[in-house]
């Protein structure tokens, strides 16, 4: 695996600012984009997968709630949650809606991080 310019937070970062959408992915080679609520089973059922992503892997990991980034969800075109995104390089690159397994998650980042 290469290491990305910069460091890598260890744990998902939450989107405070839709303005920032995208300057946090473009801060690293590789994001996954987690589109969550929180009152969704799914997405919290996934918590533990998502957080392993960001503490183990060379890919960032940025939380985006759809109910505070309602612009952010649709200009992703985001109709179901969770829809989770990997952008590599600025460009969205895969798109998971629903609930994924943690290898899952792996696969798709690891072959982005090569």
């Amino acid at each position: 695996m290469t290491q990305t310019s910069g460091s890598v937070p260890t744990e998902p970062v939450a989107l405070e600012n839709a303005a920032d959408f995208d300057d946090r992915v473009a801060e690293h080679d590789v994001v996954l984009v987690d589109f969550y609520a929180d009152w969704c089973g799914p997405c919290q059922m996934m918590e533990p997968a998502v957080e392993a992503i960001a503490a183990e892997t060379d890919a960032a990991v940025l939380k985006v709630d759809v109910d505070r980034h309602q612009g952010l969800a649709g200009e992703y075109g985001v109709q179901g949650i969770p829809t989770l995104l990997v952008v590599a390089d600025g460009e969205v690159v895969d798109r998971m809606v629903g609930a994924q397994t943690e290898d899952a998650l792996r696969e798709a980042v690891a072959g982005r991080l090569e």
